[in-house]
């Protein structure tokens, strides 16, 4: 089993920052893969970034390009996504979950159902 743990969500206005955590222990040597997706109220949960853990492979979401940065420290189990100018529609919960095999197979790393564990979600909030 795998637990995940997201921090550092919070409330910042338009053109904010903010970096999220992920924490991962228990067996985190079965991931291959960590990725964040986001829910807003009455919309699907969506792929926003994900990472090949230990290979540095990166994926994101074009919504988010250029304005968002997944990393990893191994040592630490943990990833992060830096957000940066943050817009009004970046308004969700955002989690943090984990896949066993590498993020591009079985279909896109964007697909929510190959994921096996997830977190409890941290919420962001941007106001103008």
């Amino acid at each position: 089993q795998v637990q995940l743990v997201e921090s550092g969500g919070g409330s910042v206005q338009t053109g904010g920052s903010l970096r999220l955590s992920c924490a991962a222990s228990g067996y985190t040597s079965s991931i291959k893969c960590m990725g964040w997706f986001r829910q807003a109220p009455g919309t699907e949960r969506e792929g926003v970034a994900a990472i090949n853990y230990g290979a540095y492979t990166t994926y994101v979401a074009d919504s988010v390009k250029g304005r968002f940065t997944i990393s990893q420290d191994n040592a630490k189990n943990t990833v992060w996504l830096q957000m940066d100018v943050l817009q009004a529609e970046d308004t969700a919960m955002y989690y943090c979950a984990a896949y066993r095999w590498p993020c591009e197979v079985g279909g896109t790393w964007r697909a929510r159902a190959k994921y096996t564990y997830w977190g409890q979600g941290t919420q962001v909030t941007v106001s103008i």
